[in-house]
């Protein structure tokens, strides 16, 4: 039987995940992931893609919403949840550009200091103000600051197939998290997902926005933040379609509901 392997919030986009055992779905992702954000003097998002010290953030989240950040060498930092009087900024995300709550001058003098430059640090106090790309969403769907889409799922069966190329090439395997994930499904032939349209994870059922194109974050070791080159050079040779390189498919969730690890995974519809 196909199941839920693991679930994963990233709560500071960029940052380190944290594991769960259960989580809410919302309409813009899991409970949790992806609220809060670091970005430049521009009001523009920092990733693993630029400072792939981010990696080293380790981050803490409190139910109502605050985090606790840490990382070698800096004292620990704990931010509130911005209130209703928070400074309101407009900053970037890609191509979208939403209203967020400014953190607080404490919050940004840390990320400056960690990331050498100035920094700030914010909250997204309305999800829903950030719509998907609308070429691959319907009217009213939402995303949080994730790249683009509510969800990333991954297939164990795909990663040991690509573990399985790179040994073949004398390379070392790499661990799922280089790819950070919000859900690991386990029971699926490699590659599997190519032909997913909509499936249902327990009760709730998600549709298949389209393929998720990798960046050098996969080859960004997620405990130390040092950058190799595998497994995009594998994936450049093996899993290219047009100008992408592929692993994961992005979902949209169809309605709220909690899932569990353990939880069955049903494909309901296959392109």
């Amino acid at each position: 039987m196909s199941t839920l392997a693991s679930i994963h919030i990233y709560p500071l986009k960029g940052c380190r995940a944290i594991d769960l055992r259960e989580s809410e779905v919302e309409p813009w992702g899991l409970a949790g992931d992806r609220r809060w954000l670091v970005v430049d003097s521009d009001f523009r998002f920092f990733s693993q893609r630029e400072h792939a010290s981010m990696a080293r953030l380790v981050v803490g989240y409190d139910p109502g919403g605050g985090i606790r950040v840490s990382s070698d060498g800096f004292a620990p930092l704990r931010v509130a949840t911005p209130g209703p009087a928070a400074e309101m900024l407009k900053v970037t995300v890609w191509r979208s550009t939403v209203l967020a709550a400014a953190a607080g001058t404490a919050a940004d003098a840390w990320f400056s200091a960690f990331l050498g430059q100035p920094a700030r640090l914010v909250y997204l106090d309305d999800p829903t103000r950030r719509a998907v790309d609308p070429d691959y969403g319907a009217d009213g769907d939402v995303v949080s600051f994730a790249d683009g889409y509510p969800l990333l799922a991954t297939n164990t069966g795909s990663l040991a197939q690509l573990c399985e190329w790179l040994a073949a090439a004398r390379e070392a395997p790499v661990p799922m998290n280089r790819f950070r994930p919000s859900v690991v499904l386990d029971g699926f032939e490699p590659w599997a997902e190519d032909r997913w349209r909509r499936l249902r994870i327990g009760s709730v059922s998600f549709r298949v926005a389209r393929p998720c194109g990798r960046c050098l974050v996969t080859t960004t070791d997620q405990a130390t933040g040092v950058r190799g080159i595998q497994p995009l050079k594998m994936l450049g040779k093996r899993r290219r379609f047009g100008r992408a390189l592929v692993f994961g498919q992005n979902l949209i969730p169809d309605s709220p509901g909690v899932i569990r690890v353990g939880d069955p995974v049903e494909i309901t519809e296959y392109a």
